[in-house]
């Protein structure tokens, strides 16, 4: 099973004109472009275009007219790129226009030239990658590749040191630059997103030398052997040397990141190209010494979405993402709550952080003498896991088609059902600063975590258990327990003023007891002495001005076979309704007739439902165009949990606040928290479905 990400292709149109004789050009920013993305394309860095439009650091809007300066210093602008490769064309033996899904070995085996002579003709395949469009010089066959000063280049640039630095409370730019005798302009075009502030814990990538004191917060990364080999390197300092990659078909970040144990961040940081996403047959710079990788898609830490907030709601959605429009009760509190679309009631645009705990157990599969594909196909929690984070990655796609400023990270819990790493993930201070937790699976250990987090009012939501929670106050019960989905559709019958009445096998004692104990003025229908149904005692139980709801909970086919004729016959004086409380295999065999299913109009309550509006459809569709298959209930839940957190926190409200006056909808699942008695919070939204006449399962509620 493989999980990607979506690659978004981004459409330019460009109208440039000279400028300056030459050395500045005019262009007109299209539709959804950023600054970064403007910089790639004229191969200069944010900071340059900054300096010629100051009023570009707060971004960019649609037909605003940019100052962009030429490159000629590092001969990479376009115009230039293809005269010189029409000059080297005569002496090499001809061009090549890179065209769709094409990859290097192919253009190699298409002009019958070796790897390293086309790399030495073309140097920026080595740094920038294949790129759809770029023009390349085509050696003649019978040529000598002058590879000594490319080959010196690529030497020389794979030597580069870079320094990691993590920024500290009130530290400058400048304090920096001068900690690491570099520039703040070499700062700022190494990182531009610092351009406009600086963000304490960022990360930055610094070229120099990193400082002598001990103690500072940063990763030096270089081809050099550290000066005691034997000393353990320190806190997060490691030592690493480079080597060629190309991309194989279908690979992806994830996959990448697992190879070569690195960051996406890392990874685009050495390979700018990458910024248009992961294409086959790419040459990449990727730290070399690598394990062989396990071939399943497991997620690096997601850290910051590059898209900024906006106030235009309405825009389709593109590139895979997913415009589920959520429903919210109204905050006035009536019988018929107003349903509207919570996407309409954004608040203000602060940006909040949303941290996933998924249990991936990296450590267990590195260590597993199993294969992957045998583990994938015995480890049922494993596929839970996976499904569950595919629909959360399909949440966070319709996060950035939404423009929301939502931050997510996502880590592996490491679980078992008595153990995780959540300890370790906040003594690393990887939690303490979210607004909301998603996970751990297990009960336990998301109790444990809430409990950890809770001097930091950090909610967190328990995605996939049904276990009763224990009273801590910050902790979420997303999915309703079994005796608030049986209290709902009691609850149900008696607003319709229904008369209810009980016909459960005497093997049901948890069922017998729960009535009995919590479902007063329900009537239990007698049972004969070898244990079958005493329809005679039933039918004088059914009363004729009132509609009968008749719970039955048996798996005996002939006593439901029994009750059903009796309640079929029934109807002929009197209203009557079958229900259950809870998934029933029996009824799904060829030897109870769907047909008298219909006819009594079964009703059962659900934590999930069967909808086909128009986002669900969407939903359904993009997920299977994304991941070759159909969504199931562990996919779905992720998506719906995972979405319905970022909604929430985008309201202008506390994850709390908004639990306490909104009820929401996503493709299957209802959120409607109660704050509970002995503390903590609970999930109780439960559909009550039905089947109709025109044999199709609908909402009662």
């Amino acid at each position: 099973m493989k999980y990607f990400f979506t690659l978004f292709y981004f459409v330019f149109f460009i109208t440039c004109s000279a400028f300056s004789q030459g050395k500045v050009t005019k262009y007109t920013v299209s539709n959804g472009e950023t600054v970064n993305q403007i910089a790639q394309k004229f191969k200069v860095t944010p900071y340059d275009i900054y300096q010629l439009n100051p009023d570009a650091r707060n971004g960019v809007k649609p037909n605003t007219v940019l100052l962009i300066p030429s490159n000629s210093n590092k001969d990479v602008s376009v115009k230039k790129e293809v005269t010189t490769a029409k000059n080297v064309t005569s002496q090499k033996g001809g061009t090549h226009e890179v065209q769709p899904k094409e990859t290097l070995f192919a253009i190699e085996k298409k002009y019958g030239v070796s790897d390293e002579a086309l790399k030495a003709a073309n140097p920026f395949l080595v740094t920038d990658g294949l790129q759809i469009g770029q023009t390349l010089v085509i050696p003649s066959k019978g040529a000598l590749p002058k590879t000594k000063t490319a080959a010196k280049t690529i030497k020389e640039k794979a030597q580069e040191k870079y320094v990691y630095h993590d920024v500290q409370p009130k530290e400058t730019k400048y304090s920096i630059a001068k900690q690491y005798k570099t520039t703040v302009e070499d700062l700022e075009m190494r990182n531009p997103d610092i351009v406009a502030n600086l963000p304490v814990g960022y990360r930055l990538i610094i070229k120099g030398v990193a400082p002598k004191q001990e103690g500072t917060p940063l990763s030096v990364v270089n081809n050099e052997k550290p000066a005691d080999a034997k000393k353990p390197v320190e806190n997060s300092k490691k030592v690493t040397t480079y080597m060629e990659y190309q991309v194989k078909p279908k690979e992806t970040f994830y996959s990448l990141g697992r190879t070569f144990h690195i960051t996406q961040e890392e990874l685009t940081e050495l390979n700018p190209a990458l910024s248009e996403g992961v294409k086959e047959g790419m040459v990449l710079k990727v730290p070399s010494g690598y394990v062989k990788p396990v071939p399943i898609v497991v997620p690096q830490p997601v850290e910051k979405t590059e898209e900024k907030p906006v106030e235009n709601r309405e825009e389709a959605p593109s590139g895979g993402g997913i415009k589920i429009l959520e429903k919210v009760k109204s905050e006035t509190v009536s019988a018929d709550p107003e349903v509207v679309e919570l996407s309409k009631k954004r608040g203000n645009n602060e940006r909040k952080k949303v941290v996933l705990l998924l249990p991936f157990n990296l450590a267990k599969m590195q260590n597993d003498t199993l294969s992957p594909a045998t583990r994938i196909k015995s480890d049922k929690f494993l596929n839970m896991t996976l499904d569950f984070y595919s629909g959360a990655m399909m949440a966070i796609d319709s996060a950035k088609v939404l423009k929301l400023p939502i931050d997510i990270s996502i880590y592996d819990s490491q679980e078992t059902k008595s153990t995780s790493n959540i300890s370790s993930l906040i003594s690393q201070n990887k939690l303490q600063d979210a607004d909301a937790v998603i996970g751990p699976f297990y009960q336990n250990n998301a109790e444990a975590t809430a409990n950890s987090l809770r001097m930091y009012n950090v909610p967190v939501i328990s995605p996939l258990s049904k276990d009763s929670a224990n009273p801590i106050g910050n902790l979420y019960q997303s999915i309703p327990s079994n005796d608030i989905v049986r209290n709902t559709v009691f609850d149900y019958m008696r607003s319709k003023n229904g008369n209810i009445v009980a016909v459960v096998d005497k093997k049901k004692e948890s069922v017998i007891s729960y009535i009995k104990q919590n479902q007063k003025g329900v009537v239990l229908a007698s049972l004969t002495e070898t244990g079958g149904l005493d329809v005679a005692n039933l039918k004088s139980l059914l009363l004729p001005g009132r509609i009968n709801y008749v719970v039955m909970e048996t798996g005996n086919t002939a006593m439901i076979k029994t009750t059903i004729k009796a309640l079929i016959d029934a109807q002929r004086t009197c209203q009557v309704q079958l229900v259950i409380l809870e998934p029933n295999s029996t009824l799904d065999t060829d030897e109870i007739s769907f047909e008298n299913l219909v006819k009594l109009k079964l009703m059962y309550p659900s934590v999930t439902r069967e909808s086909d509006e128009s986002s669900v459809l969407i939903f359904e569709k993009e997920y299977k165009l994304k991941n070759k298959v159909t969504p199931n209930t562990y996919a779905t839940r992720g998506f719906d949990v995972t979405f319905d957190t970022m909604m929430r926190l985008v309201q202008g409200k506390t994850y709390q606040e908004t639990t306490d006056l909104m009820t929401t909808e996503q493709v299957d699942n209802k959120f409607q928290y109660y704050k509970k008695e002995d503390g903590g919070h609970a999930n109780k939204g439960v559909y009550i479905l039905y089947y109709d006449s025109d044999l199709t399962l609908k909402v009662a509620n």
